[in-house]
């Protein structure tokens, strides 16, 4: 059965939001109303600032809601009195059953991985983090669970050799924002036809990762991992909310955000010395796993059987910079290592 007249709702806040409601509104959807997060206080000034999503909202005259509660008798009266039949939702909260069983077509998620792979909070950062060579984005409608709805629609891409977070992040928006506009045509036309995702055992025997919420302990490098490892944990969490360690030199332990990292191209006789840029260097025999090592404005760091250079770092009160132009005006001491655990 065609639907002719659909009204959306669509519910979002960070800029991966922003693209896809975009698209939404240009391509002629009716968006009767959005909601987003409230405003939150950020900055020195702790200044309260909007979501994205309610800043693009208000560029184009939608009703903005903005609850604090999804369960409070206010919001769910301003919600259905909005009178939308659809809801789409990209990168917000989990929903009460009341909420999402309002509108008459239901409601889907557009979520950044291809399920049931990478269900939860960060699935761009653990897919490139676990070294996967292909992601994508996925549309479902919303049940109990989080990201365990029946899929509508799915697109695939490739991971490439040198994507961050940041760039993937871009990608998918792009790709999802395509998807969520060919989910509101087949639900329009009557045409969707839904695959259930496996459930109970037989999502266990299919070991498919999952994406949890990222915090200080699961972004801190670990420094034993191999070089190939961290460069991928570190391009997953670039440039948010970026891989950390802690460098101790002079008896004092300093916090470091690490934003890119190099394999270098060549390890000769155990890591005793390797080729970097067509230049060799030589490693002194007292090195040990995290010890900094600084050559021509190129910043090394010792692995257990590697070394890895890194290209672009944070050091407190400083701003993001490429090592090279930090090594212009600041100088490791020459005990200065990574410290292998992040409360050691």
């Amino acid at each position: 059965m065609r639907h002719e007249n659909l009204s959306i709702v669509f519910m979002g806040t960070p800029g991966f939001a922003v693209g896809v409601l975009r698209t939404l509104v240009t391509s002629g959807c009716t968006i009767v109303g959005v909601i987003t997060a409230p405003d939150r206080p950020k900055g020195r000034g702790r200044t309260l600032q909007a979501s994205a999503v309610k800043e693009y909202a208000v560029s184009q005259n939608i009703a903005v809601l903005q609850p604090t509660n999804l369960k409070d008798d206010v919001f769910l009266q301003d919600l259905k009195a909005l009178d939308a039949n659809l809801q789409i939702v990209v990168a917000f909260r989990m929903l009460p059953k009341v909420v999402w069983q309002m509108p008459a077509l239901g409601t889907f998620n557009l979520h950044a991985s291809l399920l049931p792979k990478y269900r939860g909070a960060a699935p761009i950062n653990w897919a490139i983090i676990n070294k996967e060579l292909s992601t994508g984005v996925t549309t479902f409608f919303i049940d109990e669970k989080i990201d365990t709805g029946e899929i509508i629609l799915s697109k695939e891409v490739m991971i490439g050799p040198k994507e961050t977070v940041g760039s993937l992040h871009d990608i998918l928006m792009d790709l999802g924002s395509q998807l969520v506009v060919e989910t509101v045509a087949l639900i329009q036309e009557g045409t969707i036809k839904t695959q259930p995702q496996p459930k109970g055992e037989a999502f266990s025997a299919l070991q498919l990762r999952e994406a949890p919420k990222l915090n200080p302990n699961n972004t801190y490098i670990n420094w034993s991992a191999s070089a190939e490892t961290i460069d991928h944990f570190v391009r997953g969490l670039s440039p948010y909310p970026s891989a950390w360690s802690y460098i101790e030199q002079g008896g004092e332990k300093i916090k470091v955000k690490v934003y890119g990292v190099a394999l270098v191209s060549e390890i000769v006789e155990d890591a005793s010395w390797f080729i970097t840029n067509d230049t060799t260097i030589k490693i002194s025999e007292e090195s040990s796993l995290g010890d900094l090592m600084v050559f021509r404005k190129q910043l090394y760091v010792q692995l257990e059987n590697e070394v890895l250079e890194i290209t672009e770092i944070q050091l407190p009160g400083k701003r993001k910079m490429l090592t090279k132009d930090l090594l212009n005006g600041y100088e490791f001491t020459q005990d200065a290592k990574m410290i292998g655990k992040p409360y050691a």
